[in-house]
């Protein structure tokens, strides 16, 4: 087993898919969601779609909600009817071991529409499953009952539940501890006996149920789910993907499998690709029905799955047909113990109510086919993302063709939206839809209204499927290669595709898109910043895409030198503000070959108030130039010592960086040394050099040990002068004091040799 593991981590390393192209996060403006909650409403997991596309059922815990969709922007409430267990039961179901406030709510399992009038509902129901029909104009419950086998008794178990003809096909679990699985028909219409598994013999082993599916042509219903593979007696529990298969009409046999199928059989669902391990565990499973006017056999079926062997945060997307299916239980079956091949022409097939014991007797012996189901197409594999729930819709682009669009839903949170072109899998966005971990049981689709509908353990939320408004530029929207949005040569936006839009352009397939938009580039508006002199100015450029990268263009140099210019991780540029970095700056953005500007400033100095008239200096130059975020200019030591440690590690890196050279900017590799030493002690910035001034500090120590020396020396004469002239030392100490008001006039004027007060006209005295 670990040889396994460790070349399935090989594996997925060589195939990661691409990163989706955009990113939005849940409160982004660009891609709003509309959410819908009740406060005292929890766990609304399953969702159902009227046949109007008007409403959205709601099954949740202890209610079951009617909410109003006419509008795509909006959710509202529109009826709620409460359904939950008496006091007493839920006594009982903690008297059975379970957590009265945690388990024995009612956990709405199951909502579908039973007839025109009527919605069928079954919920776990305090361990003790209940069904319920309710009347779909009046939104009341008129009927309800104990609904074991309908759907599980635990509110975490999965199930699969459809209607067809106003008869339930389940699948599901039948008792309390949830061991004993079954698949069965219920409300069975005319003299027909609801049916289910022979439980003699078993037919599945520890399964997990996934979803169902209805074929009208061949009048079979098909069941996704995984189980523990007995033909693989090489190894223990080891779990596969499977598709069972039940006809609608199928009564059961005379003597032999009385209400019991004589139709079932079972596939192994193989998600793989050539010479690689499998993804033998199924997540979701979302049926594509096929273009109106098609055969129901164009059916396509889109499978999530996961490794059972995998540590790591991987999935794969496989893509199976309907007519491949039909095809393996169409074909040789094999007896499960002996594994011998089978080839009875009526094993698999319908319509066996009447045949002889001994034909029955086989179709209960054999009822695993010997082929697997194997995809067709791409198999898309992520070894970054673990995929959970899938929904797929089918589009036609301005080409004409058809282009199948996969909304993929990651444990995350994110939902990412993948178009299967002929180079491979593009992920167009990715979509945050919830932060906190949520339970999600279903999604849904209204391909009318172009939303897709999220139900998770906290509420609704209604993602478009496509904002194509988003792309303001030709460039932009055709390097989304949506085929939900193209590029309108008479409007010049970024629109859906449609009637009214006759000239609209997409490239899908092409990885070029410059000679499209060659013509429909717009000149980038220059955005004017005004700056103070040593200012640290910061530029800001935001990538239109995660594949995109950036690169800043300066009207005064042909390239944005390191020791002076910082690039931020976001895109932005940083420097000083002088007069050797005021100009106009561009930043573009290049993706598979296309280059566009993305955003331009001109950066302009404030006039220096020290060099204006005083009545020039009360004007606010300003208000004439746009605020674009810039740093206080008492920070600019900071962004220097910032500059001086990128540059450093730039020199152990490269050491021909010492000598870079900017036109017009002496600044050397020393220069930096001396003012990495200098910016201890305090930094003047040149009003027209622009860069930094040397220090008087070792000036001024040498000017204040003079002047001790000098103090010194005239303490000492004056005492020798005492001791020789003590008859007149009045008069002495009289010029000593005036001398030491003169030597005191002298200290006061050094003092103001310090370059930091010293204003612009005064004159240091040493």
């Amino acid at each position: 087993m670990a040889p396994s593991v460790l070349l399935l981590g090989l594996v997925l390393s060589s195939a990661s898919a691409l990163p989706p192209r955009i990113s939005f996060l849940i409160d982004s403006i660009d891609r709003p969601l509309v959410h819908f909650s009740l406060p005292d409403v929890q766990n609304t997991n399953m969702l159902l779609l009227s046949d109007g596309v008007s409403t959205l059922y709601v099954g949740a815990q202890d209610t079951i909600l009617s909410l109003d969709i006419s509008q795509s922007d909006v959710i509202r409430l529109k009826k709620q009817v409460s359904w939950r267990p008496t006091a007493e039961e839920i006594s009982k179901c903690g008297m059975k071991g379970k957590n009265s406030q945690v388990d024995c709510p009612n956990f709405v399992h199951v909502v579908q529409p039973i007839n025109s009038t009527h919605l069928y509902a079954c919920g776990s129901y305090a361990f003790s499953p209940h069904y319920a029909f309710i009347d779909v104009e009046s939104f009341t419950l008129v009927d309800q009952g104990a609904a074991k086998g309908h759907c599980p008794f635990s509110p975490y178990e999965r199930s699969s539940a459809i209607t067809i003809d106003e008869e339930l096909y389940t699948a599901t679990t039948s008792n309390f501890l949830g061991n004993q699985p079954q698949i069965s028909r219920y409300f069975s219409r005319g003299r027909r006996p609801d049916v289910s598994l022979d439980s003699p013999i078993s037919l599945l082993s520890e399964p997990t149920f996934v979803s169902s599916s209805f074929d009208p042509e061949q009048q079979k219903i098909y069941f996704f789910f995984n189980e523990v593979g007995k033909e693989f007696r090489f190894t223990n529990e080891l779990r596969t993907a499977r598709v069972a298969q039940v006809c609608k009409d199928d009564v059961g046999g005379v003597r032999i499998l009385q209400k019991k199928w004589t139709s079932f059989a079972k596939a192994t669902l193989n998600c793989q690709k050539p010479k690689h391990p499998p993804f033998n565990v199924l997540q979701d499973m979302f049926t594509l029905q096929p273009p109106e006017g098609s055969e129901s056999s164009e059916t396509v079926f889109y499978g999530i799955f996961t490794s059972q062997w995998s540590t790591q945060t991987a999935s794969a997307v496989c893509t199976f047909r309907l007519k491949d299916i039909r095809s393996v239980f169409s074909g040789a079956y094999k007896n499960i113990n002996t594994l011998q091949l089978v080839t009875h022409p009526y094993l698999g097939k319908c319509g066996l109510a009447n045949s002889s014991d001994s034909n029955l007797a086989e179709v209960r012996k054999n009822f695993l086919t010997s082929r697997s189901v194997n995809p067709v197409g791409q198999v898309v594999v992520s070894s970054e993302q673990k995929y959970s729930r899938v929904v797929v819709m089918r589009t036609q682009a301005a080409n004409s063709q058809h282009y199948n669009v996969l909304f993929l839903l990651t444990e995350t949170g994110f939902l990412h939206k993948m178009v299967l072109l002929d180079q491979g899998p593009w992920i167009i966005e990715e979509i945050q839809v919830f932060t906190q971990p949520q339970v999600v049981r279903s999604m849904v689709l209204s391909a009318s209204k172009g939303v897709l509908y999220v139900g998770t353990s906290a509420g609704v939320t209604a993602v478009s499927v496509a904002r194509c408004s988003t792309y303001q530029s030709c460039g932009q929207c055709l390097l989304a290669r949506d085929p939900l949005c193209g590029w309108s040569r008479t409007t010049k936006v970024c629109t859906s595709p449609d009637a009214h839009h006759q000239d609209l352009v997409q490239n899908l397939e092409s990885r070029s898109v410059e000679e499209d938009c060659q013509e429909e580039n717009k000149p980038t508006e220059v955005t004017e910043v005004g700056v103070h002199l040593n200012e640290a100015v910061k530029l800001p450029c935001v990538k239109s895409s995660n594949r995109a990268s950036l690169t800043w263009t300066f009207s005064q140099s042909r390239s944005l030198p390191e020791n002076l210019f910082i690039h931020s991780a976001d895109g932005s540029l940083r420097f000083l503000a002088s007069s050797r970095t005021s100009g106009t700056y561009s930043c573009e953005a290049e993706e598979d070959g296309f280059r566009e500007v993305v955003v331009s400033y001109n950066v302009r100095l404030f006039p220096n108030p020290r060099h204006l008239p005083r009545t020039e200096v009360s004007q606010s130059p300003e208000e004439s130039f746009e605020d674009i975020e810039t740093q206080e200019p008492t920070r600019s030591s900071d962004f220097i010592q910032e500059l001086e440690t990128k540059t450093i590690i730039n020199r152990k890196q490269d050491s021909r960086s010492e000598n870079t050279e900017v036109p017009g900017d002496h600044m050397t590799a020393e220069d930096l040394s001396t003012k990495n030493k200098s910016n201890k002690e305090g930094y003047e910035f040149s009003e027209h050099a622009g860069f930094i001034a040397k220090s008087y500090h070792s000036e001024l120590v040498v000017v204040s040990f003079l002047l001790a020396a000098c103090l010194c020396v005239l303490v000492l004469g004056f005492l020798h002068t005492w001791r020789q002239k003590k008859t007149d030392s009045r008069s002495v100490l009289l010029e000593a004091s005036e001398f030491y008001s003169k030597t005191n006039a002298s200290t006061e004027i050094c003092s103001l040799s310090s370059p930091e007060n010293a204003g612009p006209d005064q004159t240091v005295t040493q």
